[in-house]
């Protein structure tokens, strides 16, 4: 009978030897059992006496080796689930860091996209849509032409109907250009710029002053018979406007 502690101790090397191999599949729990049931074997091992002589004393020695094999291998598992935890930490710590630079970047994405978008823009009653460029060119042609600076301000505003031809500003910087020649003592060319914008949009809400600005420059130009009649023109097409009120004026001292 003293062969069956043996076999199953030789079972268990070779279950032993198996499990070596696949150290990586123990979980902690299963490994912990197999250190116990190892011990068990040792003991009952130790247990039965001197009669089975070498071979008992060879068997114990290799369930020992076999048990010490299975420490180290669990504290090789509990090393690489260590490591591995901290690899994990590191990956979602480069996540997060990925996912803030992502929404960085997007976010300076936007910010340079809206530099691009076009923007609602209200002017002189009117609403149309107009690219930045072409808001913060009006703005600093018309910032020369506050200042007075007639000159640059008719060069400015000159360039400006250049390079936006189709301008929801075009009619606004039109009229405006037209002063600027006026001042420039251009009446040719200012009258010129006039009946542009009047052309282009006869029911702008500067098309009164438009056809007033017109018969200032015909008067300067001594042409006193086209005044008259623009002035006339004037009355007829916008009655109700102020510039109407100022023409009738006019007309009282035209001969």
């Amino acid at each position: 009978m003293a062969f069956k502690p043996l076999l199953r101790a030789s079972l268990l090397i070779l279950c032993l030897g198996h499990s070596v191999a696949q150290a990586a599949l123990f979980e902690d729990d299963e490994a912990r059992r197999a250190i116990l049931d190892l011990r068990q074997r040792i003991e009952q091992l130790s247990g039965t006496g001197s009669a089975q002589g070498k071979a008992q004393t060879e068997e114990i020695s290799k369930l020992r080796s076999a048990l010490l094999d299975l420490q180290n291998q669990i504290e090789t598992l509990k090393a690489d689930q260590a490591r591995l935890r901290g690899t994990n930490e590191q990956l979602m710590r480069d996540l997060s860091d990925l996912q803030q630079r992502q929404k960085d970047v997007q976010l300076g994405l936007d910010d340079r996209l809206r530099k691009f978008e076009p923007i609602k823009v209200n002017l002189d009653g009117v609403d149309f849509l107009a690219d930045p460029g072409e808001k913060r060119d009006y703005d600093a042609a018309m910032a020369i032409f506050r200042k007075g600076d007639f000159a640059n301000a008719q060069t400015a505003l000159s360039g400006f109907t250049q390079r936006y031809s189709s301008s929801g500003y075009l009619p606004s910087v039109i009229f405006w250009l037209g002063n600027a020649q006026y001042a420039n003592k251009d009446y040719a060319g200012s009258v010129g710029n006039f009946k542009r914008m009047l052309s282009l949009v006869p029911n702008h809400p500067r098309a009164s002053e438009a056809m007033l600005a017109i018969s200032n420059c015909q008067i300067e130009l001594k042409d006193m018979k086209t005044a008259k009649k623009t002035l006339e023109d004037l009355v007829k097409a916008y009655p109700d406007s102020e510039a109407a009120q100022a023409a009738k004026e006019r007309l009282t001292r035209i001969k």
